[in-house]
């Protein structure tokens, strides 16, 4: 367990992190948000014992990392964005110099390594001849080469394709079965697929610490019914609706949508509450007439939560 506690870091003057504190369990994914110059980058780099706190402190295991950091950084394995690796070496002969620096059984790590990280086919290859994928799947294996209680991964997909995206989301998730695994990332799709839980600092500062996928129910603030009705005119629709007291905007949908059908309208209500109306609104259509080819709600994204709590900038990034 990773546990901060109102930690704060100065560079000088300026204050990187405000005074944040959280709980990071065994087996949990968290994702690590943030804009730039918001201080995540820095509250990693003080679990990781590369930078010291100003203030407060960092426990793993109920130990703060100060009070022994060779030990503390033991129990952590880091990934940057873009992971640094010997290019002119063989993939399994980096792998043995590893295991030899930390002391590690050649025979029974790298066969684990290989395995975990799906390196069976590259493990004669040159590190230069790899594609990017691969590469960030050597980097994995480097940050696990001790087995760490803790894995922190920088932007672990930043540069791959969709599929290598996937492969890498699918071994992030297995490994985080038994691990604290904090992912700092700036997609929030990928947030969505592999995080358990979300921390979004903004200024130094805490702004969100939810389980993902209440999130949208804790900061959501705008929520969206989408129409497509055929037998009436948008002005028409737009009358009848606006007698519901539960909305609070009517639009028009311009070229969004494709039907076998002419003049079909399509428009988007805006709700002021989070009453569920989508059988009055139904029986309304059906009262004046009319049919009904779509009706989908949708929520504010997690982009839009983002955006919401990251209005405020902090600066230049530490």
């Amino acid at each position: 367990m990773i546990e901060v506690s109102h930690v704060k870091k100065y560079f000088g003057n300026f204050k990187a992190v405000d005074d944040i504190s959280f709980k990071i369990p065994t087996g949990q994914i968290v994702g690590l948000l943030g804009p730039n110059g918001a201080g995540k980058t820095t509250t990693m780099r003080m679990i990781t014992g590369f930078w010291k706190m100003t203030e407060g402190t960092i426990t793993i295991d109920g130990e703060n990392i100060l009070d022994d950091i060779v030990k503390a950084k033991s129990k952590i394995g880091y990934m940057s964005e873009n992971a640094p690796l010997y290019s002119d070496m063989i993939v399994e002969d980096y792998l043995k110099y590893l295991c030899q620096i930390h002391g590690q059984d050649e025979n029974t790590k790298i066969l684990w390594l290989c395995t975990t990280c799906g390196l069976r086919q590259v493990m004669s290859k040159t590190i230069s001849e790899l594609s990017r994928g691969y590469k960030q799947r050597v980097g994995l294996a480097h940050a696990l080469i001790n087995d760490p209680e803790i894995l922190i991964l920088d932007e672990p997909t930043s540069g791959l394709d969709p599929n290598q995206i996937e492969e890498v989301r699918t071994l992030i998730k297995q490994i985080g079965k038994t691990r604290t695994v904090i992912v700092s990332t700036h997609i929030l799709q990928e947030v969505e697929s592999i995080c358990d839980r979300v921390i979004i600092i903004n200024a130094g500062k805490i702004v969100a610490d939810s389980p993902t996928a209440k999130l949208r129910e804790q900061f959501s603030q705008k929520i969206t019914i989408n129409l497509i009705i055929a037998g009436c005119t948008f002005t028409e629709a737009k009358k009848v609706f606006s007698d519901v007291e539960e909305i609070n905007a009517i639009t028009k949908r311009e070229g969004d949508f494709v039907l076998p059908v002419k003049k079909a309208v399509g428009l988007s209500l805006e709700l002021n509450g989070t009453e569920e109306i989508r059988d009055k609104i139904f029986k309304l259509i059906v009262k004046n007439k009319w049919i009904l080819y779509e009706m989908t709600t949708v929520k504010s994204s997690l982009e839009d939560i983002f955006h919401i709590l990251t209005q405020k900038t902090s600066g230049e990034n530490k």
